[in-house]
């Protein structure tokens, strides 16, 4: 099994923000595959598993042609508002995630991608896609 951890520090998405960027490195989030040749998510955040076992839709309720798209349409507004630090906080759009939807990532890493984005809706108020939040 090929599997590529993922991690998302969602930690510092409770502390204090401010209006200005911060003066760091450029961080940026990539997937490669394992031995295997499989990718997978791993989010450090309790709430994560939690939400995927009592909120989330099962994996199979959307096609993987599905969350391939929604996934291609977040992961540009996630990255269109890592790069406006002025406009979005830069404490929850930390780092940009690099994602290619050429590549055939697979359902479980397309399901769990997907719901990261909708865990991050759910639990921060934010609207990363204009459509109505089911989780709120």
């Amino acid at each position: 099994m090929r599997i590529f951890i993922l991690s998302l520090f969602l930690i510092n998405f409770l502390a204090c923000s401010t209006s200005y960027p911060k003066p760091s490195t450029e961080k940026e989030m990539t997937f490669e595959e394992n031995e295997e040749g499989e990718y997978d998510i791993i989010v450090f955040d309790s709430q994560y598993d939690t939400f995927l076992v009592t909120r989330a839709f099962p994996k199979e309720y959307y096609s993987e042609n599905y969350y391939k798209n929604r996934n291609t349409f977040l992961v540009t507004e996630w990255n269109m508002r890592h790069n406006q630090p002025m406009r979005y906080d830069p404490n929850l759009y930390e780092v940009s995630i690099d994602y290619n939807p050429q590549i055939n990532y697979g359902l479980d890493f397309e399901y769990k991608l997907y719901n990261f984005f909708m865990f991050v809706e759910w639990k921060y108020g934010v609207d990363l896609d204009g459509r109505v939040n089911r989780y709120r």
